[in-house]
């Protein structure tokens, strides 16, 4: 049985199917962001993970899994602060962080700040500590 419901904005009527209850999308005539009414969930207090219509990076359970919506600068940054600990890869890591909060920051839909940070201070711990190492060898000689 369809749904039929107002759009709060423009007040033009419609209806849709019933398994579009409780999802939000674009209205057909002025194209703001309407929620269609009802859609419970009897066994969840969350929708399940991916709806038709829906971006699947909105999904904090899945973006924890997998690296949906997540900037490909940010992954590479984490990795690299994880070979950070190594003291010679940290340079990368260095930039490789500097460059992920910018793009993500550039970028508002992607996610992944934690991993580009991670790199950051990695990065920067790792090449005080090369540079440190560095200077010891030129003193020494």
């Amino acid at each position: 049985m369809p749904i039929d419901f107002t759009c709060p904005h423009c007040g033009t009527r419609t209806n849709v199917a019933d398994e579009y209850a409780g999802m939000s999308g674009p209205c057909a005539t002025c194209g703001k962001t309407i929620k269609i009414p009802g859609g419970q969930y009897p066994f969840a207090s969350q929708p399940p993970f991916h709806q038709p219509g829906s971006d699947l990076a909105d999904s904090a359970a899945l973006r924890m899994l997998m690296p949906v919506g997540r900037s490909g600068w940010a992954i590479a940054a984490g990795y690299a602060g994880l070979f950070a600990v190594l003291v010679f890869p940290a340079p990368i890591a260095l930039l490789l962080g500097i460059i992920a909060i910018f793009h993500i920051k550039n970028n508002s839909k992607l996610h992944g700040m934690g991993r580009a940070i991670f790199g950051l201070i990695m990065g920067l711990l790792g090449t005080g500590l090369l540079l440190v190492f560095l200077i010891g060898l030129l003193l020494e000689g």
